[in-house]
């Protein structure tokens, strides 16, 4: 079950290309959690599980992912991608190793 998204704007020549990004409900496994998630980039969907000890570690750590993922893409790289101004962030924390990559209320306020 979905219990979050987003919507990114990837900036092309001929308009915006939507970047949908899903979070899913938390599931219990033998004696862990995972959380799914999925990016829904221009070449195709990427979705992973985020494993932790319970359904928040295991939802932080998803959130996590999305962000390293986005913040280590070509289309960061590129300046292209935006959730509303070029270079203000994506409202997503990042793993503690990647956080001089943060831009703009990211930085700020330390996704």
């Amino acid at each position: 079950m979905i219990i979050a998204t987003r919507i990114l704007k990837l900036s092309e020549a001929d308009g915006d290309i939507d970047i949908a990004i899903r979070l899913f409900a938390p599931e219990a496994s033998q004696d862990a959690w995972w959380c799914q998630y999925e990016v829904d980039w221009p070449e195709g969907r990427h979705g992973m599980k985020a494993w932790g000890a319970d359904a928040v570690q295991a939802i932080v750590l998803a959130l996590q992912m999305i962000g390293a993922e986005l913040y280590t893409s070509s289309y960061h790289k590129s300046g292209k991608l935006r959730l509303e101004a070029p270079g203000s962030g994506y409202g997503f924390p990042v793993p503690a190793g990647i956080r001089h990559l943060l831009e703009g209320d990211d930085a700020t306020f330390g996704a």
